[in-house]
């Protein structure tokens, strides 16, 4: 297929480098970041989009995708598809949705888990909202860039479904480290921790994947100093978009709204920018109850 890709790059990168690598004929534009190997670029995100069947964007927020969309779009021929990889809020999603429509375009959101080492190995989830046709249309590249594709339901449900998973992930990742924090407080292993809660009814992803202790599972940025395989800031934004969602959906959500305060604090007050999100856990184990 001819894909115009805009937006290169942690993530974007390597999703285009696996679309050449799986025969796709992809134009990219980043304005920093350059192509990677394979990727033809283009001199505007305008330009990549021209002779595209599909345009692929991976963008920081949703302002930026409105923007980029409106630029894009008059240059797309008619019944291509806009294919929107970011994780923004709902009711932009769905704002560019509808414009798409009215353009004569498809539309799909389909934000990613699984981090830039997903990206790389080409094992992302995607998941996807829009019509059927649509989604059939982009499966070929979701699965060129993925390993699993979820179709959620219509257009935003794809980003719905993104911030409710990563909000259970900051809640639990949050969880995991205060009970490393305390088991040291206790006296306990860390080894042995993890080999109950691992098989126990404690078990979870942020345990058992992507332990936040080093030296213990499977390797994990706490092994490489807390480097960020997905950053602290990253984890924050989509908190906040969740609290946004959930207070349009007029939703309960205590823990989550906790969640992105500790968040917060940690990117904004303490010393989370840059670091992964799972080095909450050195930041438990510096603090006592109370302060």
């Amino acid at each position: 297929m001819k894909v115009g890709f805009i937006g290169l790059g942690n993530m974007g990168a390597p999703m285009a480098a696996n679309l050449v690598a799986a025969g796709h004929s992809v134009t990219g534009f980043d304005v920093a970041a350059p192509c990677p190997a394979g990727v033809v670029p283009a001199a505007s995100a305008a330009a990549a989009a021209a002779a595209a069947e599909v345009v692929i964007t991976m963008l920081p927020d949703g302002a930026v995708l409105a923007r980029v969309a409106a630029e894009v779009m008059p240059a797309m021929a008619r019944e291509t598809v806009l294919l929107d990889c970011s994780t923004v809020d709902v009711a932009a999603a769905r704002a560019v949705a509808e414009a798409a429509g009215s353009a004569g375009l498809g539309f799909v959101d389909a934000p990613v888990s699984g981090g830039v080492a997903g990206a790389a190995a080409g094992t992302l989830t995607f998941m996807a909202g829009g019509t059927e046709e649509d989604v059939a249309r982009v499966r070929p590249l979701l699965e060129a860039m993925g390993r699993r594709i979820v179709h959620c339901g219509a257009a935003g449900a794809g980003q719905a479904a993104k911030i409710c998973n990563n909000m259970i992930l900051g809640v639990t990742m949050i969880a995991t480290c205060e009970a490393f924090a305390l088991a040291d407080r206790l006296g306990l292993e860390r080894r042995k921790l993890f080999d109950v809660v691992s098989t126990s009814s404690g078990q979870s992803w942020t345990m058992t994947t992507y332990c936040p202790a080093p030296g213990v599972g499977p390797q994990s940025p706490a092994d490489n100093g807390y480097r960020p395989g997905f950053a602290a800031e990253l984890m924050l934004k989509d908190l906040r978009l969740a609290q946004a969602a959930a207070a349009a959906a007029d939703a309960e959500t205590p823990m989550g709204a906790l969640a992105a305060d500790l968040y917060r604090r940690f990117v904004e007050e303490e010393d989370g920018r840059g670091r992964d999100f799972s080095a909450m856990l050195p930041r438990f184990e510096r603090r006592h109850r109370g302060g």
